[in-house]
């Protein structure tokens, strides 16, 4: 059942300038315990070793209180690409036995190798409110509050993710695709239109950055992170 989707992200930023951004890449849907298996001269585009395992992801989700059946797990998410992966965000669908959603996780990554888990119970069109935890941008702080949409893909992919701080919308990320089979064919159609699509999503934002900070675009200190089950350092990711 994997599914790669080509897609165009975008960032837009209401305050304290306006500012909007939007880059293509692609992404890999997959079950978290049978990730593709690729014939060995495609391998180098697409590894799925750094991804949580079920024990890591079912560890956390026990620690939220929150038992699990062993139901499939699938996960949205870059694949690393010549060695190297960033994830901004990778989106977990869990899911009972019956097959019903139980649990969505939105785990978030930032460009200085940290990473926070979010549990998020959603509604019927995969929306949900959550505190933020985690220092992300070096223009927001660790305040406010994220209003997501995060349904599960069909053959679109539509995910939103908007920061709200002091009643008003300053920062929105929106992430739009369509389905295409995970072929030999389709991946290597998309790893010849998208590049190193990772490691380009992640220049493309710290060249944003440095853009928003010669623009006078205040930087927000950037707190001390504390381990738990839910927030640790990645690092480099295996």
């Amino acid at each position: 059942m994997p599914a790669l989707y080509e897609a165009v992200v975008r960032h837009v930023r209401a305050a304290p300038v306006r500012s909007a951004f939007a880059h293509r890449t692609y992404y890999w849907l997959t079950d978290l315990d049978r990730p593709p298996r690729l014939p060995w001269p495609l391998r180098p585009l697409a590894g799925f070793g750094h991804r949580a395992t079920r024990a890591d992801l079912e560890g956390f989700l026990a620690g939220e209180g929150v038992r699990s059946d062993g139901g499939p797990i699938l996960v949205l998410a870059h694949a690393r690409v010549l060695g190297y992966v960033f994830d901004p965000l990778t989106v977990y669908w869990c899911h009972r036995r019956d097959g019903t959603l139980a649990r969505v996780v939105a785990e978030v990554h930032n460009t200085y190798g940290d990473r926070h888990r979010y549990l998020l119970d959603v509604d019927g069109r995969g929306r949900a409110d959550t505190a933020k935890a985690m220092y992300v941008s070096p223009f927001h702080g660790v305040e406010g509050t994220y209003r997501l949409a995060l349904p599960e893909p069909g053959e679109r992919l539509a995910l939103t993710v908007t920061l709200h701080t002091g009643g008003a919308p300053p920062f929105a990320a929106t992430v739009r695709g369509r389905r295409v089979p995970a072929t030999a064919a389709s991946l290597l159609r998309l790893a010849l239109r998208h590049p190193l699509a990772p490691l380009v999503g992640a220049l493309r934002i710290r060249t944003r950055g440095i853009g928003l900070y010669l623009r006078g675009v205040p930087i927000r200190p950037r707190p001390t992170h504390h381990g738990s089950p839910a927030h640790d350092r990645t690092g480099a990711r295996p």
